[in-house]
C-alpha cells in the first residue's frame, strides 16, 4: 500500500519560502503514469491543487501558483518537494501531498501550515 508522509515547518514569517517535503513509500514516484500532487486546504475554504509532478519529472502548475511555487523530487530518496516562495498569511493552510493510483486515492495525513511573523 502507498503511504505519504508530508514535513517540514509548521511557521514560516511573511515574505519567507515555505518548503515541504513529501517522503512515499510502497511505490515508486517514477512508476508510469502517475502524478504525485501538492494540494491545500486553508482555514474554512476548499481544497487548491497546487501543481504535480509526474513519473518523468515534468511539473504542472496551478496558473494562480505558478509564479511562486516549485515542485521537485529525489528519485534516490523517493521523495518530491514543494517551495511556495514570497508566502503571505494567504498561504496558510493544511498541505497535503496526494496521488491517485491502481484506481485509489492517496493522502498524507496533511500538515498545517502558518505564517505568522
Amino acid at each position: 500500500q502507498v503511504q505519504l508522509q508530508e514535513s517540514g515547518p509548521g511557521l514560516v514569517k511573511p515574505s519567507q519560502t515555505l518548503s515541504l517535503t513529501c517522503t512515499v513509500s510502497g511505490g515508486s514516484i517514477t512508476l508510469l503514469y502517475y502524478a504525485w500532487s501538492w494540494i491545500r486546504q486553508p482555514p474554512g475554504k476548499g481544497l487548491e491543487w497546487m501543481g504535480a509532478i509526474n513519473y518523468d519529472g515534468k511539473t504542472y502548475y496551478s496558473p494562480s501558483l505558478k509564479s511562486r511555487t516549485s515542485i521537485s523530487r529525489d528519485t534516490s530518496k523517493n521523495q518530491f518537494s514543494l517551495q511556495v516562495t514570497s508566502v503571505t498569511p494567504e498561504d496558510t493552510a493544511v498541505y497535503y501531498c496526494y496521488v491517485g493510483m491502481f484506481g485509489q486515492n492517496y493522502w498524507g495525513q496533511g500538515t498545517q501550515v502558518t505564517v505568522s511573523s
